[in-house]
């Protein structure tokens, strides 16, 4: 059978050319839009007039059989077809005949393509926001199980100043959180319906585009046929948002790998998230977080790429925009297969409390709170920064911790210190009294935690609301 588009030619195409242009290896997972954008157009063919009904019933038979092979896994495609569009309109004309032709009336490939991409993307962004939420619970769950759990904050990687590991883990939380809320707001750019735009200019044809975004769930139309068959903008952006995400992931992945690690100690993934070495039996390697962080690369790559395929690129549609899909499926795919891995891993890992509580003990994060003490007592900050630096200075030499000393050693170093300032030192009253809004305090800690989980709520009605939306 010769090309649908084949009229205008009198030679073949020359079969390297078919090999490099066509897009059917990866647009296939776009069959089953298609074929839901083709039924919702060809009903409104038919409420228009335009095709008959006796035809838009055949054609409507023969769409929804066609689905059933692609949704049985029994489809064949066929690389001289191009791309999913044409595999699956010559499906439907090898089952019901040349009236399957009349399907393709008022539209085009370049407004069909953007529709089918809205479509899949839309439903992707639902399930993505879900894994999140999934990641969060896990997140939360281990929170609440240590709002006791002591361990050293750090900045530069350097032990800074004691806080609760629950309060660690829930800055994660707010991240994915933040990630979550970008992907939801990003589903009302998505859903837009670009169907009806033609090629660039729009159609003769009286349609009704609204009425084909009633039957599609979408929520407007795009108001411009130009800006319809052109704009990415959607992808992107998932893109961006994807690549945000998988930076989250690749911050908790390498505080994962150091935690685990013999010098930290800190916690122990379960094994079932582990691989060994070939040569080395005793090893037990963190290749999920590891390979997590990987792949944050070809995420960040993705977008890059969509950025420069689009970047100059004159109105409206180019080939060039088939370079649009590979990354998109590419980056659902990665980001899908580490979240789906991550909530398991948090939710299984377990934590050393006692190598965490040695590590906070064993260093100088109590430091800030001796020069806040000394502030209280009326010492300006500056001169009390000046006389602890003094004193964890003679600490080192001495071979000490600032609670091995005594009264009369901080003494020396001035005389407003007093026996309160054991107290003071202590790790958990350093925590505690971080007790703002947003600080480490173990009463914070509790009160974020729920305000957490009040979010969650929130998103589980939103997932299940536009899960409907999105079917």
């Amino acid at each position: 059978m010769s090309k649908l588009w084949g009229g205008r030619f009198t030679k073949q195409t020359d079969q390297l050319v078919e090999e490099y242009t066509a897009s059917i290896s990866f647009d296939q997972q776009l069959a089953e839009e298609d074929i839901a954008g083709s039924l919702a157009h060809i009903t409104m063919l038919g409420k228009q007039g335009i095709v008959p009904a006796e035809d838009v019933a055949t054609i409507i038979a023969g769409l929804q059989r066609v689905l059933t092979r692609v949704q049985a896994g029994e489809m064949t495609y066929a690389v001289s077809d191009e791309d999913i569009h044409m595999n699956i309109e010559k499906a439907l004309i090898e089952d019901i005949g040349s009236v399957g032709g009349k399907l393709h009336t008022g539209r085009s490939r370049n407004d069909q393509v953007a529709t089918d991409m809205h479509l899949w993307l839309r439903k992707r962004v639902v399930e993505l926001v879900q894994l999140l939420q999934q990641l969060q619970e896990a997140l939360v769950e281990q929170a609440k199980q240590h709002l006791d759990t002591l361990i050293p904050g750090y900045t530069h990687l350097q032990r800074a100043q004691p806080i609760l590991f629950a309060h660690h883990l829930m800055a994660y939380v707010a991240m994915f959180g933040r990630d979550a809320e970008r992907l939801m707001d990003s589903y009302k750019r998505i859903n837009v319906l670009p169907l009806g735009a033609g090629a660039l200019a729009g159609t003769t044809f009286p349609i009704d585009r609204h009425f084909v975004a009633e039957q599609l769930k979408f929520d407007r139309v795009y108001e411009n046929s130009l800006d319809a068959v052109s704009d990415r903008d959607f992808i992107v952006e998932f893109l961006a948002d994807a690549s945000i995400i998988m930076m989250h992931l690749s911050r908790l992945s390498e505080e994962l790998i150091l935690w685990s690690s013999t010098e930290f100690d800190f916690i122990e993934l379960d094994d079932a998230f582990c691989t060994g070495s070939s040569i080395m039996p005793q090893k037990k390697n963190p290749d999920v977080p590891e390979l997590v962080r990987g792949k944050t690369g070809r995420v960040y790559g993705n977008l890059m790429g969509l950025l420069t395929v689009l970047k100059s690129l004159p109105l409206a549609y180019n080939k060039d925009m088939q370079e649009d899909k590979e990354g998109m499926f590419d980056t659902v795919k990665t980001l899908q297969g580490a979240l789906q891995l991550f909530a398991p891993m948090i939710r299984t890992m377990k934590v050393n409390r006692e190598s965490m509580r040695r590590a906070v003990q064993q260093d100088f994060s109590n430091a800030t709170d001796i020069a806040d003490f000394l502030v209280g007592k009326g010492l300006p900050f500056r001169e009390a920064h000046e006389v602890i630096g003094k004193t964890v200075l003679y600490c080192i030499s001495q071979q000490k911790y600032l609670l091995d000393l005594t009264l009369e050693e901080f003494q020396q170093f001035s005389e407003l210190f007093d026996g309160q300032i054991y107290e003071v030192l202590q790790p958990e009253q350093v925590v505690n009294a971080r007790n703002i809004y947003g600080g480490t305090a173990k009463e914070q800690v509790a009160a974020a935690i729920n305000r957490a989980e009040l979010a969650l709520a929130d998103t589980a009605e939103w997932i299940e609301e536009y899960t409907k939306r999105s079917q």
